[in-house]
């Protein structure tokens, strides 16, 4: 312990030498405002719409930025740094318009320009029509972003429905995320961690409403100031909450056949001050499913057989919400705070009948069973960031962060089974209640030598605590159902440290390198299996990245990068709780798991020609302990699904996205094609797999009017292969319709209209035995949807200091008994 503290004050010591900083720059950080104002005609007075707006610096001919005016005639830009502007106004049969010399300072960093007076031209043009292009793909320079809120086709869904949209991203029916074919991704709300995702990422992602995103970004190659964990990349969730001068907010509900949903927000400020509120309730309707299960093995005596079959219905119920606030002492120093909780839950009742015949028993066993579900997922992240800009150098930045997060996992099954074999009665419940405590403290620092040449560097200490408190069975042959009931506790701290260098060579090249240090202890005890218990384990990882990127005439780039990484596994693979709500296929965790470790080569390529842009990128990547669900048999011939580093994995792939704009229509096609290359032990038995993975996509949107668009899209992802088989393929496809009103908007969001069922199967094949099973779910989906917004105000983005991305989220349980389906 000493010497994580020793480390952490060693940076943070080198960090407060910001405090005096020596010979540089000799400009001081502003505050960014806005300029505003209003395009009105000169000779009737009438507001003068879709006008082209150019911002430049004084007397430059170089664009800073542009935008069109509102339908009201209302302009604004934001984001603006202290300086001197001329502003250009143009619109067909207008005369153009130039105003100079607009001032913001620190002390008055907003400015209203009232009136800009545009002067009708000599001549009278045939009726235009002027429509504003929204991007909804942007490839920036270290992230693709995906702008959520311009695709119709999304309202009414949940944070899956959104992600299945963004290109390289693939979502299965569960709800699980993988990225370029790797579910090791890590998720961010707002560039922050959230507790939601500790355990089961996929029932964290149902239960947050799609109208509640305003943007995803995904990273492929991050840098070392973010946590080593999510080999495959990082994905942020930005929300449609900010930070603002005014008072304003929104509602939007959708009702359909399957969720509803309401999502409403409130925003505030004045001055250095602001608050946001937010809060959204869903609900899914009850939903009838059906399933099957096989297996079959070689004994001495012959083939044992389980066969069972059986139906559930499902419902879901849950919301979130969040309050945050934030104070401008000055032009230099802020803080900002938020709390952010949530709650989900979802009900489930199923029955089943089945048979077991075992001839090297003389077993012919019949049963019948019921089973119901009452499962609660609910916590809370509390944040608080302290910002200090520096006076004599532009981009000189010292942040603190803290960050507490609580998250509740509990789940309660009650399960009435009767044999032929009476022994294996019972009537029962099948408990689990896990806690999970994080408390996260972290210092940043930014120091620019030049305006290309920028230190990044900083520390952090995460320090997690795991409860798991469950109540379960054991089968003990010939006696039957012995009860367990057990509590484990396992601590996980992190401690880590990095830099990282950004700088230019010879203009067009762009390079970000840098370390980081990480290291993770970790205990475990249980309060009745002691002998079990185990500490001082642990392991340090050195992490290097390299990036480099050149750009090309015809805004052309091409990027070679490199990156080490961890992933450390999360509740849902370490929680060593017994689930034989189906004891069939019972699932049990792992708590002797260690992380995975990444090597990643990409080089990627994106241009434009002829109206068409593409972003493609190759990569290789190198994974050793790779943690893959692992089925066995045990002494009662029962199944079990549990957690395992398997050996490695050698993957080569491509991913690419096209798009192509054609007046009114745009059209945007790609997808993802991986080599799976695994081998490892298994079982006691080596065993290799090589097969491949991939999705496509294709989805675009049709503006009929201005005001009235179609959004359409269709997705098809391959079987997720492993070392022993393969989980479900997956496609989906549906369209929105949207009108937009001067503050609202109506739509309506089909969902495979033309399918009312859908049925997944999984398959496990060795040369001991053989396992498949299979569910249908209703997938028919149909909802209208409703937007409104009140209110005017002046947004301004605020972000997070705090970001843990450094947790291995696994698959939802692909083998699911009659206990165990969503």
């Amino acid at each position: 312990m000493k010497f994580q503290l020793s480390f952490i004050f060693t940076l943070l010591s080198f960090s407060i030498f910001a405090q005096f900083p020596g010979a540089g720059g000799n400009q001081a950080p502003v505050i960014k405002g806005k300029i505003e104002g209003k395009v009105v005609d000169s000779l009737s007075g009438q507001p003068v719409g879709f006008a082209t707006i150019s911002l430049k610096k004084k007397g430059s001919t170089i664009l800073q930025d542009g935008v069109l005016s509102e339908e009201n005639g209302s302009f604004k830009f934001e984001n603006i740094v202290k300086g001197s502007y001329d502003i250009y106004f143009s619109f067909l049969g207008y005369s153009e318009k130039k105003v100079a010399a607009i001032e913001t300072t620190l002390r008055n960093p907003d400015a209203n320009i009232g009136n800009i007076l545009l002067v009708p031209a000599n001549f009278v043009l045939d009726a235009v029509e002027i429509t504003e292009q929204k991007v909804l793909v942007e490839n920036k320079a270290d992230k693709l972003v995906f702008n959520a809120e311009n695709d119709a086709s999304i309202a009414g869904g949940d944070a899956t429905d959104v992600l299945r949209k963004v290109p390289t991203l693939s979502v299965d029916l569960n709800g699980n995320v993988s990225l370029r074919g790797s579910q090791n991704v890590r998720i961010l709300i707002n560039g922050k961690p959230s507790g939601m995702f500790s355990s089961n990422v996929a029932d964290a992602l149902k239960m947050f409403p799609a109208d509640q995103i305003k943007k995803v970004e995904v990273i492929t190659s991050p840098s070392a100031k973010y946590d080593a964990e999510g080999s495959a990349g990082l994905i942020n969730i930005i929300t449609k909450k900010a930070d603002i001068q005014g008072v304003a907010g929104s509602i939007n509900t959708s009702i359909g056949n399957r969720q509803n949903t309401l999502f409403t927000n409130l925003n505030a400020g004045h001055g250095r001050f602001g608050s946001s509120a937010s809060a959204a309730l869903f609900y899914s309707t009850p939903a009838d499913g059906t399933s099957s299960f096989f297996r079959e093995d070689n004994t001495t005596s012959g083939v044992r057989r389980f066969e069972s079959n059986g139906t559930q219905r499902s419902s879901r119920l849950g919301g979130n919400g969040s309050v945050s606030a934030f104070y401008d002492f000055n032009g230099y120093n802020s803080i900002n705070s938020s709390i952010n909780f949530r709650g989900f839950g979802f009900d489930l009742n199923g029955s089943t009948i089945g048979t077991l015949t075992d001839p090297s028993s003389g077993l012919n066993n019949r049963f019948t069973r019921t089973n119901t579900g009452d499962n609660f997922f609910g916590g809370f992240d509390w944040n608080t960031d302290y910002t200090r800009k520096f006076e004599k150098r532009e981009g000189q930045e010292l942040s603190f962060g803290v960050q507490y997060s609580k998250q509740n996992n509990n789940q309660d099954f009650t399960v009435k089974e009767i044999h032929s074999l009476e022994l294996l009665n019972r009537d029962t419940e099948v408990i689990n209640k896990g806690t999970n405590h994080e408390t996260t403290m972290q210092v940043d620092y930014t120091h620019p030598f030049t305006k290309t040449v920028k230190l990044e560097t900083g520390a952090k200490a995460v320090i997690r605590n795991i409860i798991s408190d469950y109540t379960t069975q054991v089968l003990v042959l010939p006696t039957g159902y012995q009860p367990l009931q057990e509590t484990f506790n396992y601590d996980q701290d992190v401690y880590s440290g990095y830099a990282s260098m950004t700088f230019n060579i010879a203009k067009k090249y762009s390079v970000i390198t840098g370390v980081r240090y990480e290291k993770t202890e970790i205990a475990g005890r249980f309060k009745k299996l002691d002998s079990l218990n185990f500490s001082g384990l642990g392991y340090n990882n050195l992490l290097p990245n390299f990036t480099i990127s050149r750009t090309f005439k015809g805004f052309r780039t091409l990027k070679l990068g490199y990156s080490q990484r961890l992933q450390r596994p999360s509740l849902q693979f370490i929680n060593p709780f017994n689930n034989n709500a189906d004891f069939l296929n019972r699932v049990e965790g792992n708590p002797y798991l260690d992380p995975e470790i990444v090597q990643q080569v990409e080089l990627g390529y994106n241009f434009t020609y002829k109206g068409f842009t593409t972003f493609s990128a190759l990569f290789y990547k190198h994974t050793d302990g790779i943690i893959e669900q692992i089925l066995s048999i045990d002494k009662n011939g029962l199944s079990v699904n549990t957690f395992k580093n398997v050996g490695t994995n050698n993957s080569i792939g491509l991913n690419t996205f096209l798009t192509k704009s054609v007046k009114l229509v745009t059209l945007r096609i790609g997808g993802n094609l991986a080599t799976y290359n695994a081998s490892g032990i298994v079982n006691g038995a080596s065993i290799s797999r090589s097969s491949y993975e991939y999705n496509m996509f294709l989805n675009g949107e049709v503006k009929i009017t201005g005001t009235l668009k179609v959004d359409f899209f269709s997705f098809f992802k391959s079987p997720v292969r492993t070392i022993q088989g393969d989980n479900p393929a997956f496609t989906i496809y549906g369209m929105g319709f949207r009108k937009e009103f001067k503050k609202s908007s109506i739509g309506i969001t089909l969902i495979e209209p033309f399918n009312a069922d859908k049925f997944f199967n999984s398959n496990v094949a060795t040369e001991a035995f053989v396992q498949r099973t299979s569910f249908s779910i209703p997938f028919r989906s149909i909802g209208v949807n409703f937007r409104y917004k009140f209110g005017n105000v002046d947004f301004k983005e605020r972000k997070t200091k705090v970001k843990n991305t450094d947790l291995k989220q696994g698959q939802d349980n692909q083998q699911q008994g009659p206990g165990q389906n969503n």
